[in-house]
């Protein structure tokens, strides 16, 4: 497991996420809260220190055991599924930042859980999400995530935990004695890297491996973004296209967890910027009720790209936040059904409606899964002059 030294750099990064990803500045007396697993609890006890000496106020959250969970999911009414306690939407308007440590002691607890009860209690909870955002668009409120070893990760990701750990202390920069002046130096590489990609005048992004065939239409008003603090670590820089412009065939080698199911060779068919085909080698029958919970879960909501040079992580991890940024030999594309990022609007995402959302392809939806590839491929930019340019290839961004 991670030692103490490790530990206070982890909270610095951490720390160093949540302020980087704030439009503002954090301030004293704002209230952030640390959303965690308990196996994580020595790294929050770190946080929570330091989170004083800022003088602002902490709040420590224990997400539920897997126990918990399992019984809320199979026991609740269906009131008692989309419940919102009292005082919760009051904190939410006046939340600063939230820290996520994840350290879960299961994956598949839920696996036998009906998914459409998991999907009614995340659109419930989806106006507290949407009041987020609002905040974060303004300035007021910003998050970032981070995972913390467990032995349910190692093994699920097939290997010892010792060797689970050096992957997050090496992707998080851990072994460093600076290790914030490096998350500095690959955030100015990437906006660098985002000024390239947002000075072209594209019309559709053409994805190609040997089992991806996928055009993606960026829409109007958008902007690449990434590597902005929100996830430690996070190597990605991405944007939230029209949905409108999907089509053709997409396929996710990494395997997927997701409330509790395991889902493997993910093939989807998009026409029409909808899914029309979605098969599994594993968790078929999920993947289909996923892609049904609302109206936006069958269209995409993110298309992204990784860096092999950026990313340290080459073993798949079990678990999205480092898997969603795998380096490894030929970097990869992940794709997101469900949700789209509202800052990846390139005007003032503050003054980004409803209306204006929908006029311009943002999809809106509960559901937010990333699914990743991680084949040899090429990514192809048709620009509106009539010029085509590779972006990316083998793995690095062609800059």
């Amino acid at each position: 497991m991670l030692n103490d030294k490790q530990l206070h750099r982890y909270a610095d990064v951490l720390l160093w996420g949540l302020k980087t990803a704030r439009h503002g500045k954090i301030k004293k007396n704002d209230i952030i809260i640390i959303r965690y697993d308990l196996p994580a609890i020595k790294l929050v006890e770190i946080l929570h220190k330091k989170l004083i000496g800022m003088g602002v106020h902490p709040v420590h959250r224990l997400l539920q055991t897997p126990v918990m969970e399992k019984n809320f999911y199979s026991l609740s009414s269906k009131n008692q599924l989309v419940f919102i306690p009292p005082g919760e939407e009051e904190l939410y308007k006046n939340l600063n930042g939230t820290i996520a440590i994840l350290a879960p002691e299961s994956l598949t607890h839920l696996s036998g859980i009906d998914s459409n009860k998991i999907g009614q209690s995340l659109k419930a909870r989806k106006i507290l999400r949407e009041s987020l955002d609002q905040r974060e668009d303004q300035g007021l409120f910003s998050w970032t995530l981070g995972m913390y070893p467990t032995a349910e990760l190692a093994s699920h990701a097939g290997m010892p935990v010792k060797d689970y750990t050096a992957q997050i202390v090496n992707a998080c920069f851990l072994n460093r004695i600076d290790p914030i002046a490096q998350w500095e130096s690959i955030y100015r590489k990437a906006n660098t890297l985002k000024q390239w990609l947002n000075r072209m005048k594209i019309l559709k992004y053409h994805i190609e491996s040997n089992n991806v065939d996928l055009e993606i239409t960026p829409g109007e008003k958008r902007q690449w973004i990434g590597i902005s603090g929100h996830n430690i670590p996070s190597f990605e820089l991405f944007l939230s296209p029209d949905w409108r412009g999907t089509r053709g065939k997409y396929y996710a080698d990494q395997p997927s967890y997701r409330s509790g199911n395991f889902v493997k060779g993910i093939r989807i068919e998009f026409k029409n910027g909808k899914a029309i085909k979605a098969t599994a080698d594993k968790g078929e029958e999920f993947l289909k009720k996923q892609l049904s919970m609302d109206k936006g879960a069958c269209k995409l909501g993110e298309f992204s790209l990784t860096d092999k040079t950026f990313s340290k992580i080459n073993l798949f991890m079990a678990n999205t936040l480092f898997d969603e940024n795998y380096g490894g030999k030929y970097g990869n594309c992940h794709v997101a059904l469900g949700a789209s990022y509202s800052d990846t609007y390139s005007d003032k995402p503050s003054e980004l409606t409803k209306e204006m959302k929908k006029n311009l392809g943002f999809n809106d939806s509960a559901l937010h899964w990333d699914i990743v590839n991680t084949e040899k491929k090429i990514v192809t930019a048709h620009m509106a002059s009539g010029k085509k340019k590779v972006i990316y290839e083998n793995g690095r961004f062609t800059y």
